[in-house]
């Protein structure tokens, strides 16, 4: 069972009725081990995608050939960012970097965070070089999510 809750000045309390409604289902002077969890802040989540998607359809056709695919230029973001594992691939003989996973599951709200501000970095680097808009008006897009 989960619930969403808020922490309140007299305790935890369910978020929506339908949390309410499992919390009911718990017998009053049971004890219950719970684990804690700060959720994730679906509008910034939805902003980073936002954002990735803007860039990607900013970037010149030879641009986004070179990354092959929509897919591609987003594990290239992951793993500039810094948000990779390293992995040994035995056919290559050599460490690959696979970009980690932006799921809710994967990350909290403060690597989520660090992500976003990282990624945003990369795809200013990548727009800056190739000259496809100014810093002005990549903030207003920014602004805009």
């Amino acid at each position: 069972m989960k619930l969403l809750l808020q922490n309140t000045a007299v305790g935890l309390v369910p978020l929506y009725d339908s949390d309410f409604d499992e919390k009911r289902k718990l017998k009053v002077g049971q004890v219950y081990q719970a684990d804690i969890k700060v959720v994730r802040n679906i509008l910034f989540h939805r902003k980073m995608w936002a954002m990735i998607n803007t860039a990607w359809a900013l970037l010149p056709e030879r641009t986004q050939n070179g990354f092959r695919s929509f897919e591609g230029f987003r594990a290239y973001l992951l793993v500039s960012a810094g948000f990779y594992d390293l992995y040994y691939s035995p056919r290559l003989g050599e460490y690959v970097e696979m970009p980690k996973s932006m799921s809710f599951a994967s990350m909290d709200e403060a690597e989520f965070s660090e992500c976003y501000d990282r990624i945003k970095d990369v795809i200013w680097g990548i727009l800056s070089t190739r000259r496809v808009i100014t810093q002005e008006v990549f903030e207003q897009y920014l602004a805009n999510f």
